[in-house]
């Protein structure tokens, strides 16, 4: 089967889509984020004062005028604002260009690659997963050192229980903003540069599904960012990062920032999910069965299903939120038929599967490393990827858990607790399975394999310390506690950022052609472990001595343990900062070639060059075995990424061999 293109070329399935080149002329002309920051400006300034003009009619007086918004203002033009902010970008960005070219009968031309434009590309709307996904790596490493930053500053402030850097509504205000950007901006560290940028190499495919969505996705998340960050000016929010009312409904004029731009990186989730689910389900090459798939895709596959479900909840409850401070709804205020207690139950069914969907592509990439540097088949394929299945649907059953304190009927309780319980079991089977990898291993301990195996050694803290936490007496006394706080920071940062610092180091090479420093590699891991569980460790002991989170007094017998985490959070954040520097420097200044395969792997993305060719494969390959035979006589290669028309490929179904002749 082929398709006739422009050019009168025919092109075979999988091949790029019908996109848009960048335009020509001057670069301050074309559109990019210099067009989109103006765009914004423009947008926020008209959305503000047409919700101000609209406010006047029915603003008759002070207190009228205060029934459209908090006491500090008109929420209803702060909203409107960033509604128009967000239009602003968007357009200024080029995202409808397409589209309206479409609408006015003109064709699109066929290349969109931009496999020549420089450093420019990665500043535009560009429909390139490749580039997509370098344009996450560099936005996620900028979203998490700014949330790190927040962090140093609550250290520095527990760093005495008597003499204060902030006052008490500043300290909630850095903790709320610290919290909401790590749990919302997080969610895709992982799926948004790897996912999107290894997804088609790995499974044989010439392009992501949907490139405008991939493309859309990925701008959403700056805006949201942004939009975060412009609470401190409003006055912050003081309620965390859970939003609960009836404080959320009433607080400053910040709580809206907080809502809108929560509700964004929802939309963003859902997007990408959907992008990466289709593209797996739909896109994979002749010979990709499901039982060859990489583990990084299983668990990218589980991820996706996970945001495609909990995230729209999440935008839906934000907005519900929205809705009670601007128009004067009344979804979660009790005392005009609403109820607060839905939007927990809300909330939770989208937080509590989050904490898997930052779990799970952590667990992934360890599993995808794991054979390379071990050089053996991964023990048990079948249980791992079965475990990821497990995780995906078991996570919707738990969310209540964290409701334990909160009202919810006692007859309940046993139900969530034996579900919580439960997912320790396929998140079992997918930790066994990298134990039984490791087991009488020839180990090459390289920068990435010392990650992965930091990654099982935090986990297993923080699953234990969770299991105790599913219990209803011992949540019951810890909620609130930094015991809970510390679980979470070893199943999160222990496990999700290990995991992401080990697949950069791992996969660099292959996204931008560029190795980093070892030696310096070799530090960060080291001052990081060292000092990540220096800082949280303790923080159990803290937490069992009674002392709240989001309370900046605490009891002077507790002084010497705090000063103990802070100073040792401060190494942590030099150890970031030694990443940074590494990953600048080998990337700008020394620039350190790596074309080839340097770890030997025999997963597809390493097949073609690194970086790969614009269009990944010059044919769609035929996948001839797994990716994980190592060391195993006989085993055939990964693929033929050649494959002869008209040809029977060996190992392949009838289906199969249909779709590699077509």
């Amino acid at each position: 089967m082929a398709i006739e293109t422009e050019a009168g070329t025919t092109q075979r399935p999988g091949g790029p889509d019908p996109v848009g080149t960048p335009g020509a002329g001057a670069w301050w002309a074309r559109p990019a984020l210099h067009t989109g920051v103006i765009g914004a400006i423009i947008g926020y300034a008209f959305g503000h004062w047409l919700g101000n003009y609209w406010a006047v009619p029915t603003a008759n007086s002070p207190a009228a005028y205060q029934q459209i918004g908090t006491s500090d203002g008109n929420d209803f033009a702060i909203v409107l604002g960033y509604t128009f902010m967000l239009v602003g970008w968007l357009i200024g960005l080029g995202v409808f260009n397409d589209l309206v070219k479409l609408m006015l009968g003109k064709r699109l031309p066929q290349n969109g690659h931009e496999a020549n434009g420089g450093v420019a590309k990665y500043f535009r709307f560009t429909l390139d997963h490749k580039v997509v996904g370098i344009q996450y790596l560099i936005g996620m490493i900028i979203y998490f050192c700014t949330a790190g930053l927040l962090a140093m500053g609550i250290r520095t402030e527990l760093l005495s229980p008597v003499h204060h850097v902030f006052s008490s509504s500043v300290y909630v205000e850095i903790v709320g903003e610290h919290g909401t950007m790590m749990m919302m901006l997080m969610t895709s560290v992982i799926l948004g540069p790897f996912g999107n940028y290894l997804i088609p190499l790995m499974i044989g495919s010439k392009r992501v599904a949907f490139p405008r969505i991939e493309a859309l996705s990925f701008w959403l998340t700056p805006a949201a960012f942004l939009v975060l960050l412009s609470a401190l000016p409003l006055g912050g929010f003081h309620f965390g990062w859970t939003g609960y009312p009836t404080l959320s409904v009433q607080d400053t004029s910040g709580a809206d920032a907080y809502a809108f731009a929560f509700g964004l990186m929802g939309i963003s989730m859902i997007l990408a999910s959907f992008n990466i689910l289709v593209t797996v389900i739909c896109y994979r090459a002749p010979g990709m069965r499901w039982g060859r798939l990489p583990m990084f895709v299983w668990g990218i596959l589980g991820t996706g299903t996970m945001m495609a479900l909990a995230a729209p909840i999440l935008s839906g409850g934000m907005y519900m939120l929205l809705l009670d401070r601007t128009a004067q709804t009344a979804f979660f205020t009790d005392n005009l038929g609403g109820s607060t207690y839905l939007y927990e139950d809300l909330f939770w069914f989208f937080g509590h599967p989050e904490v898997y969907i930052l779990a799970l592509p952590g667990f992934a990439i360890v599993s995808e490393l794991l054979p390379v540097f071990t050089r053996k088949p991964l023990f048990g394929y079948k249980v791992a990827s079965a475990g990821m299945i497990g995780v995906t649907l078991l996570s919707f059953f738990v969310w209540q858990h964290h409701l334990f304190d909160s009202g919810i009927d006692p007859d309940m309780r046993p139900l969530y607790m034996l579900t919580t319980e439960l997912i320790s079991i396929p998140t079992g089977f997918i930790f066994l399975v990298g134990m039984g990898t490791l087991w009488k291993a020839k180990i090459r301990f390289t920068v990435p394999m010392l990650f992965c195996l930091a990654f099982y050694f935090n986990f297993l803290i923080g699953g234990i310390s969770g299991v105790y936490l599913s219990d209803v007496p011992a949540d019951t006394t810890e909620h609130g506690s930094f015991f809970v706080m510390a679980h979470f920071h070893y199943t999160i940062m222990g496990g999700l950022i290990f995991a992401f610092m080990g697949g950069c180091y791992y996969w660099l090479p292959k996204m931008m052609g560029i190795s980093l420093n070892e030696k310096l590699g070799r530090v960060h891991f080291w001052l990081m472990f060292i000092a990540f569980n220096s800082t949280f460790l303790p923080l159990f002991a803290v937490g069992l001595a009674g002392q709240p989170r989001r309370v900046f007094e605490y009891a002077r017998n507790l002084t010497t343990l705090n000063d103990w985490v802070s100073i040792s959070s401060f190494f942590l954040g030099v150890s970031i900062l030694i990443f940074i520097i590494n990953f600048v420097w080998s990337t700008v200044v020394v620039r350190n070639r790596e074309t080839g395969n340097p770890w030997k792997s025999r997963g597809l993305e390493w097949q073609v060059s690194s970086p790969p060719p614009a269009d990944n494969f010059e044919t769609v390959p035929v996948v001839l075995s797994g990716p994980y035979e190592y060391g195993v006589k006989d085993a055939p290669p990964v693929a033929d990424l050649n494959p002869p028309v008209g040809v029977l490929a060996a190992g392949l179904s009838e289906s199969e061999t249909a779709r590699a002749e077509a």
